[in-house]
Order: C-alpha cells, then sequence, then structure tokens
C-alpha cells in the first residue's frame, strides 16, 4: 500500500467521521426539540431527509467509485456513533444506582 492510498483513506476515515457527527449530532437535536414542537412528524421527517441526503451525497462523494473508501468512511462514521453514545447516552442518576 503505498503512502498516497493511506493519505486517501486517512481522508475518507476523517470525511466518515465529520458525516457520523453531523448526522448524529443532527438527529440528538431533533429528538431533543420534539417536545417543543407542534408538528412532531413534520420534524422528524424532515430532519431524516436532510440528514440521509448530506450523508447520501457524502459517502457518494467519499467513495468515488472505490469500495475500499467507502468502508474506511463508514468505519469513522461508526466510530464516531461510539463515541457519540458514549458521551450523550443516558446518564446515571443517583436513584438510578440504588
Amino acid at each position: 500500500m503505498t503512502l498516497t492510498t493511506m493519505m486517501i483513506l486517512m481522508a475518507a476515515f476523517a470525511a466518515g467521521s465529520v458525516l457520523g457527527a453531523f448526522y448524529f449530532i443532527a438527529l440528538w437535536q431533533t429528538v431533543r426539540r420534539l417536545p417543543a414542537t407542534e408538528s412532531p412528524v413534520r420534524l422528524m421527517l424532515g430532519s431524516f431527509l436532510l440528514r440521509m441526503a448530506v450523508l447520501s451525497a457524502g459517502f457518494y462523494f467519499v467513495m468515488g467509485g472505490h469500495w475500499e473508501r467507502l468502508a474506511v468512511a463508514m468505519l469513522g462514521f461508526i466510530v464516531i456513533r461510539k463515541i457519540l453514545i458514549y458521551r450523550l447516552g443516558p446518564q446515571k442518576t443517583m436513584e438510578a444506582v440504588h
């Protein structure tokens, strides 16, 4: 594997991480807004369509016709998902511990 290939795969991983951060932070913000909105269905549907459009276009451009780039970008997406679940996941309270 050449240095150029490694750099391209590292950039694909970074791009997948950015796409993952966008997708899951936008999802988190959408869920937080649901109780205050008049039309939760419209909010969820609009958010879903926007997130999927950005994600699909992002993966398509990162892939550039090479499945390896897509695989590495998806790995970055999954890593960010795990990090955000750890950081933003359910908070343990003292009541839950006892």
